[in-house]
């Protein structure tokens, strides 16, 4: 198996992040062929500031080593610093249909009201699908708002497969069944998302404790004083549960047992120490990282040689096959 995922270096990651994708990335790397990357390309669909581009971009990269990627069971690499990506997302692009990318929902949401949509926007579903079919992935873990994205990756490949023979394997979503959609504080009918204009329903990983603290004692609750894991009737509370067994361990039982009837007031206090004590060691590791940036970049560079290595026989491939001279 070998799998490939990425994070767009915009916004600041979140615990939804980190327990519905980066920590099956850290459980994925003893089990298969690991490519991480930074999208940074992805990032540069709307308007973007270049300052905030470069730094954000090594801030997720020490953020994936410092929740647990280790590069050296793991590829960990910026996408720009590979440039068979954009190649081969133009190559990609000679066989997608306009049609089928105008029905992207993404595009929809993003260029809804605006007078102006860089085309980068538009083909932002081919350059994920140049990101996966360039490492020839079987593997990719990808959330529910992603899923519209990875299907025309499948059937770009099958399309590409038919025309010029058998090129690439055709990549299944990797999905973990716990902690895939953690949802917001402010809103249990919508995603913890890093991108919301309420940052009340957010945790940020390297969130303050004083922070943390008063964004889980503001988070939305459901009537009564219960503790009771009812997604339909309680689906606040029962949020905030499945927060809680992810962070400590415990299990949504084992929680509902020790909570019960007592009242929210002790169990988010809980719950706001346990995010606290979780978080830590990721800020440890992360300030440790940003303080030797000669390192960070060793690894990426590093990590862009491996990716390197494996992408430019794909091209190679798909170069001769699409019909395309051989340089020198």
């Amino acid at each position: 198996m070998r799998v490939f995922s990425g994070i767009q270096p915009t916004g600041h990651l979140h615990l939804g992040n980190y327990l519905g994708a980066i920590r099956q990335f850290v459980e994925l790397q003893s089990k298969a062929q690991c490519l991480f990357c930074v999208v940074d390309l992805h990032a540069m669909t709307l308007a973007w500031s270049p300052e905030e581009l470069r730094e954000d971009t090594l801030h997720v990269a020490a953020l994936y080593l410092a929740c647990g990627i280790d590069p050296q069971q793991s590829v960990v690499f910026v996408q720009s610093h590979v440039p068979q990506h954009a190649e081969l997302s133009w190559l990609l692009g000679c066989v997608a249909g306009f049609g089928e990318l105008r029905r992207m929902t993404q595009f929809k949401d993003k260029s809804e009201g605006r007078e102006s949509v860089p085309f980068a926007l538009f083909a932002y579903p081919v350059l994920m699908a140049a990101d996966i079919l360039l490492y020839r992935a079987t593997a990719v873990p990808v959330g529910d708002d992603q899923r519209q994205h990875l299907e025309l990756t499948r059937d770009l490949a099958v399309r590409f497969n038919g025309r010029f023979g058998e090129a690439f394997p055709v990549p299944e979503a990797f999905i973990g069944k716990q902690g895939a959609r953690v949802m917001s504080l402010q809103s249990a009918a919508e995603k913890m998302s890093k991108s919301s204009p309420e940052p009340g329903g957010r945790i940020e990983l390297l969130e303050s404790p004083a922070s943390i603290r008063a964004k889980v004692k503001r988070a939305v609750t459901d009537s009564g004083r219960e503790v009771r894991h009812d997604p339909q009737g309680k689906p606040a509370v029962s949020n905030l549960l499945e927060i809680f067994a992810l962070v400590s361990g415990d299990s949504v039982e084992a929680l509902e047992a020790r909570y019960g009837d007592s009242g929210y007031g002790r169990f988010k206090a809980d719950l706001a120490e346990a995010l606290v004590a979780f978080l830590q060691p990721i800020q440890a590791r992360f300030a440790a990282l940003r303080a030797a940036p000669d390192h960070l970049a060793a690894v990426l560079r590093q990590g862009a040689e491996a990716a390197t290595a494996l992408a430019e026989p794909t091209m190679r491939d798909i170069r001769a096959r699409m019909g395309l001279v051989a340089g020198g």
